[in-house]
């Protein structure tokens, strides 16, 4: 179920906005990645997870999911720099903390080695163009041919699913790198097209419900209680770091950009929300055992991660809610000639 939604998130991520600002898109997404990594690595290593596991935990923190979006479609904001910006910088955030995950799973599953790292590496420079440029093409192709033949076109977007997670898992990358690949190699070649709005739809309505219902199977209500009170320091430790990282990512770039106070606040709160791929992610390194039968991330850090979506989830939007309509109101202000 995860993969679909990974690539559900392949597939939501707007190209051609992306392309508008693709230079500032590129420098804030490596920035607002990179500084929320760093200091979840550092938090988690402080309490105590070895390098591995900390590199992960530093790597869920990097990426996230503008809940936010319908706040500011609702308010005629889309078209806005710093919203744009925003944006693009997902497809950046995503793609770059799915590498490090996608690097540290296998390195923890085999092991450390010089050797092991070079092979993955280069699996993962050659697996990246194929998928990104052989299957968007030829998927843009085959794609093309049965555009009429709705329930062709859905087996068809299966098929490519399958195939890029069984892709990936063939060189011990993780399936959901796979799929979030594929969404973004046949996203142009989808858009418009009426079996996307019924493909999400399907996936609103069945494959993220089901995720979450099973997600609550993995959780143990008594230990998550028990975690946010004996684990507390985790859980806010992570948060904290998230807050921070994206706050300081938003508010350098968003000076350096020339936005005003509104808008780089906006562009903070539309970072902050870590909901369904986070949870994949999670999950992933929840069932990944080293040789010695230890998970990648425990229990209480599969706990902490959900209190964080929760606490972004709904923190994220209300701070989109209060700052956007402000940043309106700071482009309107502005002079014709300079927005």
């Amino acid at each position: 179920m995860w993969f679909m939604l990974m690539f559900f998130a392949g597939l939501e991520i707007d190209l051609p906005l992306f392309r508008q600002k693709i230079y500032r898109s590129l420098a804030f997404g490596v920035v607002t990645t990179s500084l929320p990594l760093l200091l979840g690595t550092l938090v988690a290593f402080w309490l105590g997870y070895e390098l591995l596991p900390a590199i992960v935990v530093g790597s869920l923190l990097a990426s996230h999911t503008i809940l936010g979006s319908t706040i500011i479609a609702r308010l005629g904001a889309t078209s806005l720099e710093p919203v744009v910006v925003t944006i693009g910088a997902t497809m950046v955030s995503d793609t770059l903390s799915l590498l490090v995950f996608a690097v540290c799973v296998p390195l923890y599953a085999s092991g450390f080695s010089v050797s092991g790292i070079a092979i993955q590496v280069i699996e993962i420079v050659v697996f990246i163009p194929l998928v990104l440029l052989g299957l968007g093409r030829a998927g843009a192709w085959l794609l093309r041919r049965v555009e009429n033949e709705e329930e062709t076109y859905f087996v068809l977007m299966f098929g490519i699913l399958a195939v890029t997670a069984l892709l990936a898992q063939l060189i011990n990358l993780p399936g959901i790198v796979g799929t979030f690949l594929a969404g973004l190699a046949v996203n142009a070649s989808i858009k418009d097209k009426p079996a996307k709005g019924k493909l999400e739809f399907m996936g609103n309505t069945v494959f993220l419900p089901i995720f979450f219902i099973v997600t609550g199977f993995l959780i143990d209500p008594m230990a998550l209680i028990a975690s946010i009170s004996e684990d507390f320091f985790l859980a806010a430790g992570i948060i904290v770091a998230l807050l921070i990282g994206k706050w300081i990512a938003a508010e350098s770039c968003g000076r350096a950009f020339g936005y005003p106070a509104a808008a780089r606040r906006t562009v903070w709160s539309l970072t902050l929300p870590q909901v369904a791929a986070k949870l994949a992610a999670t999950l992933v390194a929840y069932k990944t055992f080293n040789a010695a039968g230890q998970a990648l991330l425990d229990s209480r850090m599969l706990n902490a991660v959900l209190i964080m979506v929760l606490v972004t989830a709904i923190l994220g939007p209300i701070l989109t809610q209060y700052y956007a309509p402000r940043m309106l109101g700071e482009v309107a202000k502005e002079p014709v000639g300079s927005r």
